[in-house]
């Protein structure tokens, strides 16, 4: 094995993703899991599986279920492992309901999103080894937009990054609760996050539901490592079109355009 090859297995070892797969596709005019949407013929959930497969990873994924979890079972069958969102209660209690299903050995935990069918090896790859080299307690993803103009619009309602004057990462604060100064923050969330697994699990359950919508959000870890002076690291999304995160089939249709003229 080269040098670089172990390097890299070191790097992806003990790493586990959790994919956040309970919720229902509100506005997708379908009473399917939001994951069983269809992109390209092929549902979101088995594009980002397929993905994984490439994915030099030792532990597999755990996929939380809710709404409607015995159709992703019949779609998927028992070969994963899931772990059952009871209600939906954001993104944050979602995570919270997989820590039984982890693997003992993890020590790494990435989160992603059902609706992320586009996110890629390069990216998750990435994302991992800048975490795991720089030991940092929280690194996450982030995609910059020249404005929120044509398809770019799409990510209008995502969190906005906000960065203190030394660049660093104070704080994620969504669309719903921000200032109109925070909206105008180009800097998104696509929703992709690695995790130093004991700080993550010593701190899943100090989050609150202070916000707009009653939720635990995943994001208000950031503030948390934030004020207690824990590493935080930014990677930024290249291929921008990977945050993408269809919430309605208008903009799947959008989606399926832009993939169609840049056959993808």
């Amino acid at each position: 094995m080269s040098e670089v090859r172990a390097l890299y297995r070191a790097l992806m070892k003990n790493t586990q993703i959790i994919i956040l797969a309970a919720g229902k596709g509100k506005r997708m005019d379908s009473d399917e899991p939001k994951a069983l949407s269809l992109l390209k013929g092929k549902y979101f959930l088995a594009h980002i599986l397929d993905t994984l497969k490439t994915i030099d990873l030792t532990l597999g994924p755990v996929i939380v279920v809710g709404h409607k979890k015995e159709r992703i079972f019949e779609v998927f069958g028992d070969k994963y492992r899931y772990a059952h969102q009871v209600e939906q209660l954001g993104t944050g209690h979602a995570v919270a309901s997989a820590k039984d299903e982890m693997d003992p050995n993890h020590d790494t935990v990435v989160v992603i999103s059902g609706d992320q069918p586009l996110v890629s090896k390069k990216t998750l790859e990435n994302l991992i080894a800048t975490h795991r080299k720089n030991k940092a307690t929280i690194t996450l993803g982030t995609v910059v937009l020249p404005d929120f103009n044509d398809w770019h619009a799409g990510l209008i309602n995502f969190g906005r990054i906000i960065r203190g004057g030394d660049g660093q990462v104070l704080k994620i604060v969504e669309y719903k609760d921000a200032s109109e100064d925070e909206r105008r923050v180009t800097e998104v969330n696509p929703a992709l996050y690695a995790f130093d697994a004991k700080w993550l699990w010593e701190n899943i359950n100090k989050l609150k539901n202070e916000n707009s919508q009653k939720e635990y959000y995943i994001t208000d870890l950031i503030r948390l490592a934030e004020e207690g002076h824990y590493k935080i690291e930014a990677v930024p999304v290249v291929n921008k079109i990977e945050g993408f995160q269809p919430n309605s089939k208008a903009e799947l249709e959008i989606l399926e355009g832009i993939l169609a003229n840049e056959n993808l």
